[in-house]
């Protein structure tokens, strides 16, 4: 028996995107495009959020790694820097057994950040750098995107 299904690359996808309430401070922020759509009704994407994964609650304080030390601290100065990492392997679990090769992230995320991230004074400032669990993605050769790349991740999954 012949299948018509097609197959699709399935993508990692911040949770947030899809409008599920995970966000640090409890505000839904939809990611609304097209390609999204298009993306989603292909049956693509698997959804996560490492800090949620993790055992993190929502609400929960605002977080930022910290440039000098690595570390990830809260606005209280607690170190999460556990529960960030436990996120991110989590994460890199779900691409491993999904054979995913794309993950699209929240930018500017101290998890999923791929260009910048809050530079560690809670002031809004933001810096080159990326999240805890884009890092560890990438050091096992999976393809990190942002919301600011979608044509990018476009021509990649066109090929």
């Amino acid at each position: 028996m012949v299948s018509n299904k097609k197959c699709f690359d399935k993508i990692l996808i911040s949770a947030c995107f899809l409008g599920e309430r995970v966000r640090y401070n409890g505000v839904v922020k939809s990611l609304v495009s097209q390609l999204l759509s298009q993306w989603q009704q292909q049956g693509r994407f698997i959804s996560v959020c490492p800090e949620v994964i993790s055992g993190l609650q929502v609400p929960r304080p605002a977080a930022e790694i910290n440039p000098k030390t690595k570390q990830v601290l809260t606005i209280e100065s607690v170190d999460v820097s556990q529960q960030f990492e436990q996120g991110a392997q989590q994460a890199l679990s779900l691409c491993q057994r999904h054979n995913i090769r794309f993950a699209l992230l929240k930018e500017s995320s101290p998890s999923c950040g791929s260009n910048t991230i809050y530079d560690g004074s809670f002031s809004q400032k933001k810096i080159v750098g990326e999240g805890i669990t884009t890092k560890l993605l990438r050091q096992h050769g999976i393809q990190v995107f942002s919301e600011h790349s979608l044509a990018q991740l476009q021509l990649l999954l066109d090929q």
